[in-house]
């Protein structure tokens, strides 16, 4: 036993992206006295500029968005009580396909060994005994999520630690909910094409393929507020259009899928600590 504290490490790859899929369980576990480490790998600057300006517009500014982004993303760990923010500032690669994924400094362009070995630096320095990122897909496609996933298995594998490691999921279940309330909220959403219609079916996971199912209900107020820090990006966000009720029976479970572990622990599981305390 050591006086250390336990360490959640998260690894997402732009501002916003720590609370969409884990700002439950950064404020949770923050409130249990938890150290959580958030580590952001790109700098945003694909995102929406000032009056929702898109990437490529006349008017963006891919330097002036992450330096806005960096703002929010402040304020967003204020909201979560995370104890420790990291940036490793590549360029933010925008979505597949977009000419911004083969620029020069960009996330998807950078040696996965290169990253690798940043992130094992700070993992050899918080120690985390958790660690959460995506799957090997980035959970929708995203390539700086596909990277982070990379760099992160490829860190671990550098280092002499042994933490409990999860891939954030959604639940079929919870996929079709989501679907029906996006329709309901979208008053002009068009129907997908087929193509995409097949591959949006293929995000998440069946239910009884999920390990870990967090109650994260109590924090999802803060969640809410997490997002809302992204305000530059709220054309984007679509859980802001539901208010912080309907945001709250929707999204107070946070799963995963552990891959990772030690301890030994049983699943399902309720608690990504389940082993450790």
């Amino acid at each position: 036993m050591t006086d250390r504290p336990l360490t959640l490490m998260a690894v997402h790859a732009h501002p916003d992206d720590e609370a969409t899929g884990t700002g439950g369980i950064l404020a949770r576990y923050a409130a249990e006295g938890i150290r959580t480490v958030l580590v952001t790998c790109t700098d945003g600057g694909c995102g929406d500029g000032p009056g929702g300006v898109k990437p490529g517009e006349p008017g963006h500014d891919p330097a002036a968005v992450a330096q806005m982004r960096r703002r929010e993303l402040a304020a967003s760990c204020d909201v979560l009580k995370i104890s420790d923010l990291e940036m490793l500032d590549y360029a933010d690669s925008g979505m597949i396909g977009w000419p911004s994924n083969d620029a020069p400094g960009s996330f998807w362009r950078t040696p996965v060994e290169e990253g690798a070995a940043r992130l094992a630096e700070l993992m050899r320095h918080y120690r985390p005994d958790v660690v959460v990122t995506y799957d090997e897909n980035g959970f929708y496609g995203h390539p700086d999520h596909i990277q982070a996933h990379r760099i992160t298995m490829a860190a671990l594998e550098m280092t002499e630690l042994t933490p409990k490691v999860y891939w954030t999921t959604m639940p079929r279940s919870a996929m079709q909910r989501f679907g029906e309330t996006m329709r309901e909220f979208g008053e002009d959403m068009p129907e997908p094409d087929p193509a995409e219609a097949a591959a949006m079916a293929e995000i998440g996971l069946p239910d009884e393929e999920i390990s870990t199912w967090v109650d994260t209900t109590a924090f999802s107020g803060q969640k809410f507020d997490a997002l809302a820090a992204h305000a530059s990006q709220g054309e984007n966000i679509f859980f802001l259009k539901m208010g912080k009720e309907r945001f709250g029976e929707l999204m107070g479970v946070e799963t995963f899928v552990r891959v990772k572990d030690a301890t030994g622990a049983d699943v399902p599981e309720n608690d990504l600590f389940a082993g450790l305390r």
